[in-house]
């Protein structure tokens, strides 16, 4: 949903239509639109809004993004609860106990990469949380088949390997995306702010969202990212016309449409519902 200047497509975006919703070492980093951000702060008002990243809640603290503050956020690709704010300690032991029981231990994990890779295509090797790990790599040098090898390496130990771009993540399977939005459901509903029956609704681009979106009861994914490049589809997931900052844009539009909300900058429906009738 928010595009650093390298990531927003082709088409160019004049910078009287770009909000820079996030800083980094003090310079300018990621963006959304003028119409993204007027979308985004007509959906919160509307509707019960859930920021879900694999950022870690350090990473996603930078992030000025419109609609906040936010009642509840997922971080650390779902091994982490954010409520008003702060970090969840009980969930977080639900997740560190899975984690354990599951599959193979982090310290394992990471050894096995280290054995693998070399300083003649990798740039940084960083451990997230204290829970899974990402390579920040140079793609043109990255050795064919690695991905694929590793990845098999890792789902015979209860873990799995992705690549957006740049990043290669080794994740437990246990840490999802999916069940911490089904966690934050459930509390949703059992303290009334939705009715038993409000659906899910969820976007993303890369192979770590894939089970989430498979999971809502509806979701969208832009023509551009990770599950682009592999083609990925399915009959539930909805597909934007347009790549790049745009198709945050469209997803947003999606959104307020399949939630049947009333926006400023669109209008999806006359109907304006209470935020007890959807989720994102």
């Amino acid at each position: 949903m928010i595009y650093s200047r390298a990531a927003m497509g082709e088409s160019p975006v004049p910078d009287g239509d770009l909000v820079c919703v996030e800083h980094y070492d003090g310079a300018p980093l990621s963006y959304v639109t003028v119409t993204s951000a007027q979308r985004l702060r007509d959906l919160t008002a509307a509707a019960v809004v859930v920021p879900t990243t694999t950022r870690t809640p350090e990473q996603f603290r930078r992030i000025d993004l419109p609609g906040a503050p936010w009642r509840y956020a997922i971080a650390s690709n779902g091994g982490m609860i954010l409520a008003d704010g702060v970090p969840d300690a009980g969930w977080r032991r639900t997740v560190d106990t899975a984690v354990r029981t599951e599959g193979a231990g982090l310290d394992e994990v990471t050894a096995e990469l280290r054995r693998r890779i070399s300083d003649d295509w990798v740039h940084k090797f960083r451990v997230a949380d204290e829970l899974f790990c990402y390579l920040v790599i140079d793609v043109a040098a990255q050795p064919v088949g690695f991905l694929d090898e590793w990845d098999h390496w890792c789902r015979r130990r209860g873990w799995n390997a992705s690549q957006q771009g740049r990043k290669l993540y080794t994740m437990p399977s246990a840490v999802c995306k999916s069940r911490a939005v089904a966690e934050v459901r459930r509390r949703l509903v059992d303290d009334g702010t939705l009715v038993p029956d409000a659906v899910v609704l969820a976007a993303g681009d890369g192979a770590l969202d894939a089970e989430m979106l498979t999971a809502a009861d509806a979701a969208i994914r832009p023509r551009h990212g990770e599950l682009e490049a592999l083609d990925w589809r399915h009959p539930t997931v909805a597909v934007t016309r347009q790549a790049g900052i745009r198709a945050g844009e469209e997803i947003l539009a999606w959104f307020a449409r399949s939630a049947r909300i009333e926006t400023t900058s669109y209008s999806g429906s006359d109907a304006r519902p209470s935020p007890r009738q959807s989720f994102q």
